[in-house]
């Protein structure tokens, strides 16, 4: 039972530097915006060319997105691999970049209040 504890206990803290503050919510309200004007752009406007509004997931994803699409590349893959490899590298990109932003963001402000800065006691 404890080493389950543990467990839920190490998977919390990336939920919560993820999900639990108002700048990766910020961050991923505004990605998930983004999916959705792509996703009708692509769905439902017709278009003579090619589309460029994907365009604007990968800046929201940069610079992360471009690290795994390089390692695709540099492993032999054509053009950042397959469709599949390429969504799960935004997704990933996105999720890291949001964890990214509430560890940050709780550097910034500090301890909150009833939160000791070194909770062990060291």
């Amino acid at each position: 039972m404890t080493h389950h504890l543990s467990i839920s206990r190490h998977l919390r803290t990336p939920a919560r530097l993820t999900f639990g503050n108002t700048a990766s919510r910020i961050y991923l309200g505004l990605v998930l915006a983004v999916a959705v004007f792509v996703a009708v752009d692509t769905l439902f406007v017709s278009h003579d060319d090619a589309s460029f509004a994907g365009v604007w997931l990968f800046f929201l994803a940069a610079p992360t997105v471009f690290v795994f699409l390089l390692g695709s590349a540099m492993a032999g893959a054509d053009a950042g691999g397959p469709a599949w490899f390429v969504y799960l590298a935004l997704v990933v990109s996105v999720l890291v970049q949001a964890c990214a932003l509430g560890w940050f963001s709780g550097l910034v402000q500090g301890p909150r209040r009833g939160h000791s800065a070194h909770p062990q006691g060291a």
